[in-house]
């Protein structure tokens, strides 16, 4: 029963796995952009040719691409020229196949839809390729690859896939912009304090700015020994205090008041940075924490700061 069983087990798996694709979501767009080339500035942002499955569609788009951004049309008869003339598909010709699609093309409303499908696709191939290649690896490493030489690449290529991975970006429509600014506006009415974003904890600082905005890039520069790493801390520590998690209608969690913060020092090892904020919320000086050169009081302090930072 058990080596029945156990062929039964082994007959069950494929042998081939087909790539994850969806040759209709390509036809639907190459079709919308065929029938209103407008369609093709919706996921010009974020849709490259490689991201198509099927060979000829990326010859397809690639060659659509090109003729809107050079200011002249796509249309099946502006295609012809540059697509080959003896390639078959089924029964059809290039040439055929091409004004099929934007025969059958039934609206460029869901463009947007069919480009995030594909390019979600072509992120869910090229994750495969990536594990595909650590198995392989792992198996047949060449002699000057350490595991973690391997591990290493494995992260590199996986934070390359995660950070060109989004179709986030490109062009918000006014009337988005315009409701994301009445909502921030209401954030910071019904806030209060009066603040947009999330408060740094010191006063001066949140009136000028209105808080810190999930979009901005906040430098503090000065000269060494100004002070910088000693308001970053401040900062952080202030945030994570008034960290007070809210959950939403989907189950997941959003911060209603300060945040959760990760802090990041090429000076700094995580023991000395926790040094200083203990320093400087129980005024005892970092340099006398290091050195053991404190009071039974003082240690006490430091006891009660670090449990309350804990909880």
């Amino acid at each position: 029963m058990a080596e029945a069983a156990r062929k039964f087990g082994v007959a069950e798996q494929p042998l081939y796995r087909e790539a994850p694709n969806n040759i209709e979501a390509e036809q639907a767009l190459l079709g919308a952009i065929l029938v209103n080339n407008d369609a093709f500035y919706r996921v010009s942002d974020f849709l490259k040719p490689a991201h198509f499955h099927e060979p000829l569609h990326r010859r397809i788009f690639e060659v659509a691409a090109e003729l809107i951004r050079m200011g002249k049309i796509a249309t099946p008869i502006t295609l012809k020229t540059f697509l080959p003339a003896d390639e078959k598909v089924g029964d059809m010709t290039v040439a055929q196949y091409v004004v099929r699609l934007a025969v059958e093309a039934v609206t460029v409303v869901n463009a947007t839809d069919y480009g995030r499908a594909i390019y979600d696709l072509a992120t869910r191939r090229a994750l495969i390729t990536v594990g595909e290649d650590m198995v392989n690896i792992a198996y047949d490493a060449p002699v000057d690859m350490s595991p973690s030489d391997q591990i290493e690449d494995a992260e590199r290529r996986l934070f390359e896939l995660a950070e060109t991975g989004r179709y986030d970006g490109g062009f918000e429509s006014f009337t988005d912009a315009v409701k994301t600014a009445v909502d921030m506006a209401n954030a910071a009415y019904m806030r209060d304090g009066g603040l947009s974003g999330i408060a740094t904890g010191l006063r001066d600082l949140d009136r000028r700015m209105g808080g810190l905005q999930p979009s901005d890039l906040i430098v503090l520069a000065g000269r060494p020994g100004m002070g910088k790493t000693s308001l970053a801390t401040n900062i952080a520590f202030n945030i994570a205090e008034a960290y007070v998690p809210a959950q939403q209608a989907d189950g997941s969690f959003k911060a209603a008041n300060g945040g959760v913060v990760g802090f990041f020092s090429l000076e700094m090892s995580s023991e000395q940075l926790a040094t200083r904020i203990i320093s400087e919320q129980t005024e005892i000086s970092s340099s006398k924490i290091r050195r053991g050169e404190i009071s039974e009081m003082d240690f006490e302090k430091l006891v009660a700061c670090s449990q309350t930072m804990q909880t």
